[in-house]
C-alpha cells in the first residue's frame, strides 16, 4: 500500500469516527461539515481507484 492509499483511507477512518462523535452528541452543523468531508473522501478514493471496505 503506498502512502496516497494509507493517508486516504486512515483520513476516512478518522472523519468517520468523528462524524459518529458529532451525532453522537447531537452537534447536527459538526455532523455536516463531516458528512461533506467523508463524502469527499469518497469521492476522491473512488476516483484513484482505491477500494473502501464497507464500515470505514
Amino acid at each position: 500500500m503506498d502512502a496516497f492509499t494509507a493517508g486516504l483511507l486512515h483520513r476516512i477512518r478518522t472523519t468517520q469516527s468523528d462524524l459518529t462523535r458529532a451525532r453522537e452528541t447531537g452537534d447536527d452543523f459538526l455532523a455536516d461539515v463531516e458528512q461533506a468531508e467523508l463524502d469527499d473522501l469518497h469521492r476522491l478514493a473512488a476516483e484513484h481507484g482505491v477500494e473502501v471496505a464497507p464500515g470505514v
